[in-house]
């Protein structure tokens, strides 16, 4: 039953994503698309802590990469489908590349998460060092703490650029097949290990799956998705700067996904969305400062929702509709033994 309410869901969203931009006003649309591209990156973190189990506190590096990745191909080569590779491409293959040493390695869970974080610190002063006319990759200025402005969009192959409600489309239909698409992989034999993986890495080994292996590919892929975001965020703005590798939004990514509900994909999308939306709201006012109150609402859901919103609910609803049918129950029995 879930199954086909999440099918029916996420078909309801694709359909009003192809719609709403000719509703909405174009600011709200840039509000929203917004909101949807970092859900992407929420759901790369579902994937890749959720489903596989990793501990990875640097997301927010496959997610920069991937920004500055595009905004690099497409002053080179042009706001094509060459450039779209490219931006999914270089983080999958720092991911893969990371991933790989730290999974056959055999590092510790703990520390997988102070290293990827620490990979993320170190591409933030990175990229924030690189403020001169000498840095630079082919005609691209990387501009140093400035950022990159300007930043192509992606064009359809007349040339044209994708205004801001194509990007807004196009941001829906990665979102909902991002979903699909990890749906159907966990589905996999290799999915199915990825699970396993999680729940128990050294019974998963003795039964014979490479472990290090399964950890990659998840690693891998998840860092691919990150990207993807990244480079609808060059698009969104057409502006990329360092402060997407910051601290402040590896931490933001962690508390969606805790929030939402870790073992889920659609938890950490509706965390992202909310937190988002209450941190934009909450901006516009002097009394409260944001920070602390994400502060406090991670560790409210730390302490005292540790599953996380879309998996209370789902609980209490299956309790619920499981007590009304226990009910039905005894009420038929007890009227087909009266005499």
């Amino acid at each position: 039953m879930a199954r086909y309410l999440q099918s029916a869901g996420l078909l309801a969203v694709l359909v009003l994503g192809m719609v709403m931009p000719g509703w909405l006003e174009l600011f709200t649309v840039y509000e929203i698309t917004i909101y949807l591209i970092m859900a992407v990156l929420a759901l790369s973190l579902a994937f890749v802590w959720g489903k596989g189990g990793i501990m990875c506190l640097g997301q927010a590096a496959f997610f920069g990469l991937g920004a500055y990745a595009w905004a690099v191909a497409a002053t080179n080569f042009g706001p094509g489908l060459a450039a779209l590779a490219i931006s999914i491409a270089v983080p999958a293959l720092f991911a893969a590349v990371l991933g790989y040493f730290m999974f056959y390695g055999r590092i510790n869970d703990i520390y997988i998460g102070v290293i990827t974080l620490a990979v993320t610190l170190i591409l933030f002063n990175l990229i924030n060092s690189t403020s001169g006319p000498q840095y630079r990759i082919g005609t691209a200025l990387l501009g140093g703490f400035n950022g990159m402005t300007g930043v192509p969009t992606l064009a359809w192959p007349n040339g044209m650029p994708l205004d801001p409600g194509d990007i807004f489309r196009l941001t829906v239909i990665v979102l909902v097949a991002g979903v699909v698409a990890i749906s159907l992989y966990l589905k996999t034999t290799p999915g199915k290990v990825t699970i396993a993986v999680r729940e128990n890495e050294y019974r998963a080994e003795l039964l014979g799956y490479n472990v290090a292996q399964s950890k990659l590919i998840t690693f891998t892929l998840g860092g691919a998705l990150a990207g993807l975001g990244g480079c609808l965020f060059a698009n969104w703005g057409a502006f990329v700067s360092p402060t997407i590798f910051s601290l402040v939004q590896s931490a933001q990514i962690i508390i969606w996904v805790i929030v939402g509900g870790r073992g889920t994909l659609i938890g950490p999308i509706l965390g992202c969305i909310a937190l988002q939306w209450a941190t934009t709201k909450l901006g516009t006012q002097q009394v409260v400062q944001v920070n602390l109150v994400l502060g406090v609402v991670l560790a409210f859901f730390v302490l005292v929702v540790p599953q996380g919103i879309v998996p209370m609910f789902t609980k209490a609803l299956a309790t619920l509709f499981g007590r009304k049918a226990d009910s039905a129950a005894a009420e038929a029995t007890t009227t087909e033994t009266r005499p």
